[in-house]
């Protein structure tokens, strides 16, 4: 006997998912939003380029970060890691953590386990077509959503110790 669920059947390849320019850098790919989940999670792919940096935060869910290509380090809980293609690593909700790319282009999947922080990363973003790479870096942006609607609460700046390789 399987559990209830309020989620409903998907199957989505990468060339029909939502692509976003993100303001904090980097393109994201909607492989199935909360919407698509019935909340359980949300999942993207971000493709991001090397030196990219998030500020230190937390959110109300688990993340889970698969590093699909390049190398990251990683700030959780006061603690810098390398995370490397083939590796993962998650912040449960409310860990202190922030992401520094440090060999590029760097890809990996994104979970957020429930999924909401959709609302934050959709307000601090653009839909971009398959051609586009590139956009704005506009940290103001970011911040201004994530005060409008939540999803993820922002620390301080960028914690790391080690420059960007």
């Amino acid at each position: 006997m399987s559990a209830p669920t309020t989620a409903t059947t998907l199957v989505r390849n990468v060339e029909s998912a939502e692509r976003r320019w993100f303001a904090g850098g980097g393109v994201h790919t909607w492989l199935a939003k909360a919407q698509d989940t019935g909340g359980t999670f949300l999942l993207c792919e971000m493709t991001m380029d090397q030196g990219k940096a998030t500020p230190l935060h937390t959110h109300p869910a688990d993340e889970t970060l698969i590093v699909l290509e390049g190398e990251l380090v990683l700030h959780l809980d006061g603690a810098e890691q390398s995370v490397r293609a083939g590796g993962v690593a998650i912040a449960p909700a409310g860990v202190p953590h922030a992401f520094l790319v440090t060999t590029g282009p760097a890809r990996m999947l994104c979970l957020h386990t429930p999924g909401t922080c959709e609302a934050f990363y959709l307000g601090a973003s653009e839909p971009i077509d398959a051609m586009t790479t590139t956009g704005v870096v506009d940290f103001d942006r970011v911040a201004m959503s994530a005060r409008a609607n939540g999803g993820i609460e922002l620390l301080g700046p960028p914690p790391f110790t080690q420059p960007s390789a």
